[in-house]
């Protein structure tokens, strides 16, 4: 869904020609995301965590110079060996792999093909650029761990950060990419100083926060901006929908994965059910503006899936939308995605507190 509400001026076949990219050993693009986290300097490892912990461990009997060469040791090889850095990168970074080929593979196509005739020139654009020049209203959803509070980033808000670099914000799912940490450059968010700041996804505080665009308080359209339209429809990936005749995914390749752990696994059930509550109170209040997408048994991280699964996942969205569209004509609703004509000048005080909540 990021990908592809940025990618102003992309035309479906475009990006599913994106989607479709390969590599040289035959695999999709989409699975070099995973990628081994770049070596660690010297300063970054003498910094970090691990050797922290080592330089405090005192081993009896063995003289302090040794000791001090041992850890040092032991933390190179960590940062530095591939059999061991994604373990220093989940400590020190909070994430198992690196996503710089995402931000590599995003750039090329921000720069690739053309928009309203001129070539399309937005891989180094600010959000503020990209707005200037598409004069699309993006807004990318992610969570300040530092500072615990939600941002919805957008030329309002960070008009100096980068596309690119708001995109890798809002996907860096907590444990499996590595963390985020605001630069300088990027300015302030909403007139705040944000330098050194972690930042993960927005999913780990919402992963539907569709009550944004519903609600007209003043401390949500201070950060969304002032609403030009009515009309709001929402997508919600269903996991609870089972998808037409989807084929069998592809037995993994031997390793670690680190969504297989154990721990991973329940601190995603802890996250999921303290969402669930919040997310499903807006949904089943504004169940006629959600499309349920249907992606039973669709992993989160399945990037390298074969043509015949996304086929039949394609299909499945398709025809979601089609049978929302018929039942809203059935119905005897205006297909304007917009709030039915009783309600919309009144919002339920419960989406207004849960949007104002998010943002604090």
């Amino acid at each position: 869904m990021t990908v592809v509400s940025i990618a102003a001026g992309y035309s479906s076949d475009e990006m599913m020609v994106a989607m479709d990219e390969r590599l040289p050993d035959g695999k999709s693009i989409f699975t070099s995301f995973m990628a081994m986290p770049a070596p660690f300097s010297q300063q970054v490892v003498r910094d970090s965590a691990i050797r922290a912990f080592l330089r405090a461990v005192n081993i009896p009997l063995l003289p302090d110079i040794i000791e001090e060469k041992l850890d040092d040791s032991i933390a190179s090889e960590l940062a530095s060996k591939t059999e061991f850095r994604h373990i220093f990168s989940f400590v020190e970074r909070g994430g198992w792999f690196s996503a710089d080929n995402f931000l590599s593979w995003l750039h090329t196509r921000l720069n690739s093909g053309s928009f309203k005739g001129k070539p399309r020139n937005f891989g180094d654009m600010t959000l503020q650029q990209f707005y200037d020049a598409t004069r699309a209203d993006l807004s990318l959803v992610a969570s300040d761990t530092t500072g615990k509070q939600m941002l919805v980033l957008n030329h309002v808000t960070a008009p100096n950060c980068p596309v690119a670099w708001a995109t890798r914000m809002s996907m860096s799912i907590p444990l499996l990419w590595q963390e985020v940490v605001w630069l300088a450059e990027w300015g302030t968010y909403n007139g705040k100083d944000m330098q050194k700041h972690a930042i993960v996804d927005g999913g780990l505080l919402s992963n539907f926060p569709m009550e944004l665009f519903l609600s007209d308080l003043q401390d949500v359209t201070s950060v969304m901006g002032n609403k030009v339209s009515q009309e709001t429809i929402g997508f919600l990936i269903d996991e609870e929908l089972d998808v037409p005749n989807m084929p069998q995914a592809a037995v993994s390749a031997p390793g670690i994965n680190i969504a297989d752990l154990t721990t991973v696994q329940r601190i995603s059930r802890l996250v999921d059910t303290t969402l669930s509550a919040r997310d499903k109170m807006v949904i089943d209040s504004y169940s006629n503006l959600v499309v349920h997408m249907p992606a039973k048994g669709v992993g989160t991280t399945e990037f390298d899936m074969s043509d015949a699964r996304r086929n039949a996942l394609v299909a499945a969205g398709r025809q979601a939308l089609k049978q929302f569209f018929i039942q809203r004509e059935g119905a005897n609703q205006a297909v304007s995605f917009g709030l039915p004509g009783d309600v919309a000048a009144s919002v339920p005080s419960s989406v207004d507190r849960i949007a104002s909540k998010l943002l604090r």
